[in-house]
């Protein structure tokens, strides 16, 4: 099996439990984060980025999850990052469930075809990088948002907010087949 075909299963595995969990949390609270500006959703990722770092640093967690289920949500909230992006926020929730779920399956779509496109010009270099290489990326990229965030979303030469958000969710997709199927 050719190493591209092998790279689009894993993805497409890895983000059906991702999308899986994402429209089970919709299920149960509706699309209640329409009300989150985006800088609240970086604000989100930074928390989940950080209790990884913490666990991978630590090796020990005080609540029995790993680092598993914070990549998922690295991931979900980076698609609603990109969402509240695209619709702005909302002072409650101005969607239904089947819209919220199309726009994540859009926005999903458009941040896998640019990892494609890098994945192709990189060489799957990211399968040769530590899973906490990828932390630490993640939470560079943050940081990265939170700066812009805090210039009004100007930029002189770097990329947007969308952007971050878009490597922050490839960065946690690499993690997640990673730990999914190993080295």
């Amino acid at each position: 099996m050719d190493s591209s075909k092998n790279t689009n299963a894993q993805f497409e595995h890895v983000i059906s439990f991702c999308r899986d969990i994402f429209e089970k949390k919709l299920h149960d609270y509706g699309p209640s984060w329409r009300i989150m500006r985006p800088e609240s959703i970086t604000d989100q990722l930074l928390i989940k980025a950080n209790r990884i770092r913490t666990l991978e640093t630590k090796g020990e967690a005080m609540v029995d999850e790993g680092v598993r289920p914070e990549f998922i949500a690295i991931v979900n909230y980076g698609i609603i990052g990109l969402i509240q992006l695209s619709l702005g926020f909302s002072d409650g929730k101005d969607i239904s469930s089947e819209k919220a779920m199309e726009l994540y399956d859009a926005f999903m779509k458009k941040t896998v075809e640019l990892m494609l496109a890098k994945n192709h010009d990189y060489d799957e270099a990211w399968r040769s990088m530590r899973v906490s290489s990828y932390t630490d990326i993640i939470l560079t990229k943050i940081y990265r948002t939170k700066q812009i965030e805090d210039n009004k979303g100007e930029t002189i030469v770097s990329e947007g907010v969308d952007a971050n958000y878009m490597d922050m969710v490839n960065y946690s997709l690499f993690a997640l087949i990673k730990l999914e199927y190993g080295e």
